[in-house]
């Protein structure tokens, strides 16, 4: 794989001085310093740069109004010390991205992978037209750490005098924004939003309490919160409840109209749905093995035909992976699921971390 060599921010150039290598696997995907953490190691607290992670900034003072009626929560009521989840989708109801999304003054930030910021900005700006509303590439002004473990909270209280109380509860300082994000490895995790001159300044004191890790870590932690995130090959894939979007507080069923709403509404509303993600473990046969998002997955009962699709994927430990999987919900009744074909790997579906609604 080949290293980013060139382009790199001054914060990537100092992350590059601390150990860490940029591949072009994903965008700006930082790698850590020292082999992947073991999710214990994790539990005890790390800080990892959210570098694969892009920003577009709406301001303006219709800039609440106009997002509220391009995604599927509700952004005009969004408080200023609350975050929130929200999907954008085409006209068919199908997800073009998955957003964590807060206000800052007279701007809402909305926050998702850098591989597909550019398009979905653009799509976004397309329906400005007279609004006043002006929307900008926010990523290179800001620096996002991803900061979780049972260290969490001393190794930002130089910073934060109070933390966000629960998941999606937002705090601003001087320091930058802090939101506390979905829990995992059996503690609090945090999304620190500040400058890169700030980060470079406070990251030699995280290090001395918190393990420096990759992305690929925060990532996992997503995965065993049960928190999807749409990536290039599952762009178009997805309406909302097919990857649980509606149960983690993505989707507002009483605001007003957004691409897809009817087909959103509907999924919701007529029947009982058929699609859902589950959380699933694999062990493979050789290290290094590539799983990704948009890999099919397969029931030994049907054979032919694919019954779902990996959402996301991420390394746990040697050998083995941790999976969100879109599954036809008859499958989970199955009870044997593998991955690319009926007789690859199978999978070892595990409980997530929060009640599906539609559970029998």
């Amino acid at each position: 794989m080949n290293e980013i060599t060139t382009s790199m921010q001054p914060w990537q150039q100092f992350l590059a001085e601390q150990g860490f290598r940029f591949e072009q696997t994903r965008a700006f995907d930082a790698i850590g310093p020292e082999p992947m953490l073991t999710t214990e190691a994790a539990a005890g607290g790390f800080v990892a740069p959210l570098t694969d992670l892009g920003l577009m900034d709406f301001s303006g003072e219709e800039a609440a109004h106009f997002l509220h009626n391009q995604l599927t929560n509700d952004i005009e009521h969004l408080g200023e010390q609350e975050a929130r989840l929200a999907a954008y989708c085409s006209a068919k109801g199908r997800m073009l991205a998955s957003l964590l999304v807060w206000r800052r003054g007279n701007s809402v930030l909305l926050e998702l992978p850098r591989e597909i910021q550019p398009a979905v900005q653009k799509r976004l700006q397309m329906f400005i037209l007279r609004a006043k509303v002006k929307a900008a590439d926010a990523s290179d002004n800001h620096v996002v750490l991803g900061i979780g473990g049972a260290q969490a909270g001393a190794a930002l209280a130089p910073w934060f005098a109070t933390l966000p109380a629960a998941p999606y509860a937002k705090a601003d300082a001087e320091a930058g924004t802090l939101i506390r994000v979905a829990d995992a490895f059996g503690a609090p995790r945090y999304q620190w939003i500040v400058t890169p001159e700030q980060a470079r300044q406070a990251w030699p004191q995280l290090a001395q309490t918190l393990r420096p890790a990759g992305a690929a870590l925060w990532r996992l932690g997503d995965i065993l919160a049960g928190v999807p995130q749409i990536v290039p090959a599952t762009q178009e894939r997805f309406v909302p409840q097919m990857v649980n979007f509606e149960v983690i507080g993505g989707v507002n069923f009483k605001k007003g109209c957004y691409p897809g709403q009817e087909i959103v509404a509907r999924s919701q509303y007529l029947g009982k749905l058929k699609r859902r993600m589950a959380l699933a473990t694999l062990t493979v046969d050789s290290d290094g093995a590539a799983i990704a998002a948009g890999m099919e997955v397969f029931s030994a009962a049907d054979a032919e035909q694919p019954c779902g699709m990996v959402v996301n994927a991420e390394p746990s430990g040697p050998r083995e992976f941790a999976l969100l999987v879109e599954l036809k919900t008859a499958a989970l009744d199955d009870g044997s699921i593998h991955l690319g074909s009926a007789p690859g790997p199978a999978l070892r579906l595990q409980p997530l971390p929060y009640a599906m609604p539609d559970a029998a």
